[in-house]
C-alpha cells in the first residue's frame, strides 16, 4: 500500500511537470491585448490576423463583376481601305487605283441601353467601315459619332431593336492604389477575356500622350484597347488604352483613361459635337529639365507656375510666376499629371478652388477655366485661333478659325491673317474642330481647304 502511494505521488508530480512544460513552451497564448490609442481601444489577439476589409485575394469575389462586364464589352473591327501604292512599280510609274483592305481590331464598352459605345480613338482611326460584335456573337455595323484624339476616346453607336446590357461610369477620382480591378476585352481576337490585377498608380503620365492614366498590373494586350477597366463592384473606372512594351505584348503594366475623363469627353461629343476643353492658362516647367534641376524646381511637391497667359483664368485670378499649386477642389496636386488629370474632367466656365503656395503663404484662389484660344493643327502646322465677335463681323462669317502663324515652309504664301473655313466639304467651327479634321489626313490623302482672305474672298488650296 505504501509502495502504491509512492507511485501515485510520483505520477502526479511527473504529470504536473509535463503540463507545466507544455503550457510554458508549447501552447500559444489565447488572450486579447487592449491598447489605448488616442482614446480608442484597439484589440489584437494571437490568432492569425485578417484584413478589416477582407481584401485578401481569396476573399474577393470577382465573378459578379466579370459576368456583368463581359456582356457589356464588345469586339470592334475597323476596316480601312488603303489607297496608296501597293507595289514599287506603282510608286514610280503611277498609282493604278488598286485598293487594299486592312483590318484592325479592338474593344469597346456599351454605356447605354440604346447602343452607344465608348472605345479608343486609335481603334477606329481612319475607318472606312466599323463593325461591332456583341458577346452573344451578333454583329452590327457601327456609326462614328465623334472622337477626341487628345484623350484617345471615341464614341460610336449601333442601332438595335432591344435593350442592351451596359456599364455605368464610376468615379475614377475615388479609385485607390492597391484596389483590385478587372480588365475585360478581346486580346488577340480572344473574345470576352477577363484579367485581374490591382491599381498600381494613379495620374501616371506617358511621354507619348499628354494625358493622365490609371496604371494597373492587370494583363492587357493588343486587342484590349477600348475595353473596360472595372472595380469589384462592376463600376467602369477606366478605358484600357496603352501598354509600355518593347515586344508589343504585355510586360507587367497597362494604362487606362480614367472614367471621369472618358465620361466628360462622351458627354461633350453628344451635347456639343466636340470636346469642350478648359484651361487654367499657366506655363509650367518640365521636371528633370536643366532649368528645373538648377533652380530646385525638380524637388517641388506640386506644380510650379513658370508663367501666366494673358486673358486666361489664371491671369484673371492673379496667379503669379513662382506660385506652387498644391491643391484643387481638395484634390492634392503633387505633379503635372495630377493637374492635367483633374482639369481634363472639367469644362470652360467651371470654377475651381486652387490652393497655391506663394513664398511661405498658403492661399485659396477661385479660378474660372477658359477655352483655349489657339492651337497648332496637324500636318500643315498652322497656328490658328478662334474668331472673336469683331473678327466674325469683319469677315462676315459665323464659322472658321484665323491663321495667326505658319511654319517656315509656308512663310511666303501669305496665309497669315486668313480665315480657315472648311476642310473638304466639312465646315470648321473652332480650333478643336480644325485639329480633329486635320488629324485624319494620311500621307496618301488629297484634300482641299477653303479660306477667306482679308478682302472677304474665298480661296481654295489643294493639299497633296
Amino acid at each position: 500500500m505504501k509502495k502504491f502511494g509512492s507511485l501515485l505521488l510520483v505520477s502526479v508530480f511527473a504529470g504536473a511537470i509535463t503540463l507545466g512544460a507544455y503550457k510554458l513552451f508549447l501552447e500559444k497564448p489565447n488572450y486579447a491585448v487592449i491598447q489605448e490609442d488616442s482614446g480608442a481601444k484597439m484589440i489584437s489577439s494571437s490568432f492569425t490576423p485578417t484584413s478589416a476589409k477582407g481584401a485578401g485575394i481569396n476573399e474577393v469575389d470577382f465573378t459578379m463583376a466579370a459576368q456583368n462586364t463581359v456582356n457589356a464589352v464588345v469586339h470592334v473591327k475597323n476596316v480601312t481601305v488603303s489607297k496608296g501604292p501597293s507595289s514599287i512599280m506603282e510608286y514610280f510609274y503611277g498609282y493604278s487605283g488598286s485598293q487594299t483592305p486592312q483590318v484592325g481590331t479592338g474593344s469597346g464598352v456599351i454605356i447605354s441601353q440604346d447602343g452607344y459605345i465608348v472605345t479608343n480613338n486609335h481603334v477606329i482611326s481612319n475607318a472606312d467601315q466599323l463593325q461591332v460584335t456583341l458577346n452573344n456573337n451578333k454583329t452590327y455595323d457601327a456609326e462614328l459619332i465623334g472622337t477626341d484624339p487628345n484623350s484617345d476616346i471615341a464614341l460610336i453607336k449601333i442601332d438595335v431593336d432591344r435593350q442592351l446590357p451596359y456599364l455605368a461610369f464610376g468615379d475614377s477620382d475615388n479609385t485607390k492604389v492597391g484596389e483590385w480591378v478587372l480588365a475585360v476585352g478581346n486580346p488577340f481576337n480572344l473574345t470576352s477575356t477577363v484579367t485581374a490585377g490591382i491599381v498600381s498608380a494613379k495620374a501616371r503620365a506617358l511621354a507619348s500622350l499628354d494625358q493622365s492614366f490609371i496604371q494597373t498590373d492587370a494583363a492587357v494586350n493588343p486587342g484590349n484597347s477600348g475595353g473596360a477597366l472595372v472595380n469589384t463592384n462592376g463600376d467602369l473606372i477606366g478605358i484600357n488604352t496603352a501598354i509600355t512594351s518593347q515586344t508589343g505584348s504585355y510586360v507587367g503594366y497597362s494604362f487606362a483613361v480614367p472614367s471621369n475623363i472618358a465620361k466628360k469627353v462622351v458627354e461633350d461629343i453628344m451635347e456639343y459635337g466636340n470636346v469642350q476643353k478648359g484651361i487654367l492658362g499657366i506655363i509650367t516647367v518640365p521636371m528633370n529639365s536643366p532649368y528645373a534641376v538648377e533652380n530646385g524646381i525638380n524637388e517641388i511637391d506640386g506644380v510650379y507656375i513658370a508663367g501666366v497667359e494673358e486673358d486666361s483664368g489664371a491671369f484673371d485670378a492673379e496667379l503669379k510666376e513662382g506660385d506652387i499649386i498644391k491643391n484643387i477642389d481638395n484634390v492634392e496636386i503633387h505633379k503635372f499629371a495630377d493637374l492635367i488629370g483633374y482639369i481634363s474632367s472639367k469644362r470652360p466656365g467651371d470654377e475651381l478652388l486652387v490652393t497655391v503656395l506663394r513664398g511661405d503663404e498658403r492661399m485659396e484662389v477661385p479660378v474660372m477655366l477658359k477655352e483655349r484660344q489657339t492651337i497648332i493643327i496637324p500636318v500643315l502646322g498652322f497656328e490658328v485661333k478662334n474668331l472673336t465677335e469683331d473678327e466674325k463681323k469683319a469677315f462676315k462669317t459665323k464659322k472658321g478659325v484665323k491663321i495667326i502663324g505658319v511654319p517656315e515652309t509656308y512663310r511666303n504664301y501669305g496665309f497669315e491673317g486668313k480665315v480657315l473655313l472648311s476642310f473638304g466639304d466639312e465646315e470648321i467651327n473652332n480650333i478643336q474642330d480644325a485639329k480633329t479634321k486635320f488629324g485624319r489626313i494620311s500621307r496618301y490623302d488629297r484634300a482641299s481647304i477653303t479660306m477667306l482672305n482679308k478682302k472677304g474672298e474665298k480661296e481654295r488650296l489643294i493639299i497633296q
